[in-house]
């Protein structure tokens, strides 16, 4: 059945004759008939009662006849919907971003941004890297953002996959201070930390790992692995990164974080850092997408981050791509 054949018969009903509603369809007269003949072979009954000066529609035709204008109001209305999902996923700006970066970097950044947005919409997904890095590959975000280091296998080779590095930061060892001890019956002015690296392997430092799939519990492993001489840790608990440093805090054992997120803490006191700055480990924050052709919107996006990152502590330098 053809849409074009209800279209047709409401003409017809309309018109009051087949000449009349040829005209209004622009079509001829045998083309017309051809084509109502389809429909009610299509709906196995007459619609018109065909004489010979007048042209009435059947009780089957009038019946049918709310039926028809209902089914292309449907389809209109149903074609106009459709194009406005269209239309509005045009307008999205699709992000995914791991957890830690989707609360502390995240806000901030893409409210310095939002003049590149040109008025389309954000939407973001925040999973752990893994995740992340399967909804770019499955094409299901335009951007992802990220926390990137040179030892981190990553899943978005360069051959299929671009990167803006945005900011830096710093994974810090922290831990939560210890009693001040006493020196000459007085006591310090200042905490030492609970646990300090490297530890012993009579005493190793209770570990608040990550989750396997985060991206930072994967360049702290990796740190780990390569560093010399080793920490001796004991994994006690494995979280995300606010878990993590809460737990830290409650000197429940030592863990790496952003400085960015801690650096409060670090201030105040209320966390220490619990090695040397070799313990350190510098990270980019990145932004990555395909190298294929994104929506308008995205495409305009991209252009304008490649020309200013809006980091925190360069925001009008020129970007690193790669």
């Amino acid at each position: 059945m053809d849409l074009i054949w209800l279209e047709d018969f409401l003409a017809i009903a309309e018109e009051g004759g087949f000449s009349r509603a040829a005209d209004r369809r622009h079509v001829t007269q045998p083309a017309l008939s051809r084509r109502i003949r389809a429909l009610e072979e299509w709906l196995g009954t007459a619609l018109f009662e065909r004489r010979t000066h007048t042209l009435t529609l059947t009780p089957a035709g009038e019946t049918f006849r709310p039926v028809a204008q209902d089914v292309l109001r449907r389809v209109l209305v149903g074609r106009e919907e459709a194009l406005e999902v269209t239309r509005l996923k045009a307008e999205t700006i699709a992000f995914a971003a791991t957890h830690a970066l989707s609360q502390t970097f995240f806000p901030d950044w893409i409210r310095r941004a939002e003049s590149a947005l040109a008025g389309a919409a954000v939407q973001l997904v925040a999973a752990n890297l893994a995740g992340s890095e399967k909804l770019l590959l499955d094409a299901q975000v335009h951007f992802l953002l990220a926390h990137h280091h040179p030892s981190l296998v990553s899943r978005l080779d360069s051959d299929r996959f671009q990167r803006i590095e945005l900011d830096t930061d710093v994974l810090v060892p922290i831990s939560a201070p210890g009693a001040a001890p006493a020196v000459r019956g007085r006591r310090r002015n200042h905490a030492e930390p609970r646990y300090a690296l490297p530890g012993s392997a009579d005493a190793p430092l209770p570990y608040l790992a990550y989750h396997p799939g985060s991206g930072v519990g994967r360049i702290v492993t990796s740190f780990l692995a390569a560093k010399d001489p080793a920490a001796w840790l004991m994994p006690s608990f494995s979280a995300p990164v606010m878990l993590l440093t809460d737990m830290a805090r409650e000197g429940r054992g030592i863990t790496w974080a952003p400085r960015s997120l801690v650096q409060d803490d670090l201030a105040s006191g209320r966390l220490l850092r619990a090695g040397a700055e070799d313990w350190d480990i510098g990270i980019g924050i990145c932004l990555f997408r395909s190298r294929g052709r994104m929506t308008n919107a995205a495409e305009t996006f991209w252009s304008a981050v490649q020309k200013r990152k809006w980091g925190k502590k360069s925001p009008s330098s020129g970007s690193r791509l790669r």
